[in-house]
């Protein structure tokens, strides 16, 4: 049992580089890019309107729509509707456990992992 989750843990570890490799040469010029920098650049994505300039509050909710996407193939959110402004809604569909500080993070990286497994953009 151990031995299973060393080696996820390993994967994990080592996907997740990829990914901060592959954006931080995309979007930052190779600099290293936080966790909260990618989840920024998910939740343009998501909204698909990447030439604009955002609001601060608008950059929140660009955070949260990407938690949102990246939670819902975990169980946590379901995809609700878009608004007028093309904006996607979700709906909470089981309250997150309450995690620590770096379990959180683990379960944001996972999920990010997966979702550039599912774009094809990491293998």
């Amino acid at each position: 049992m151990w031995h299973n989750s060393m080696a996820r843990d390993e994967i994990l570890k080592q996907r997740w580089e990829l990914v901060v490799t592959h954006l931080s040469n995309q979007f930052a010029d190779g600099d290293t890019l936080e966790l909260d920098a990618i989840i920024y650049l998910i939740g343009l994505q998501e909204l698909g309107q990447i030439h604009r300039k955002f609001k601060k509050d608008e950059k929140v909710n660009l955070m949260h729509i990407a938690i949102c996407r990246l939670l819902e193939p975990f169980g946590y959110y379901e995809f609700d509707y878009f608004d007028e402004e093309g904006w996607p809604h979700y709906k909470i569909v089981e309250q997150l456990p309450s995690l620590k500080a770096g379990e959180q993070s683990i379960l944001m990286k996972e999920a990010i992992v997966q979702y550039f497994l599912e774009k094809k953009v990491i293998v």
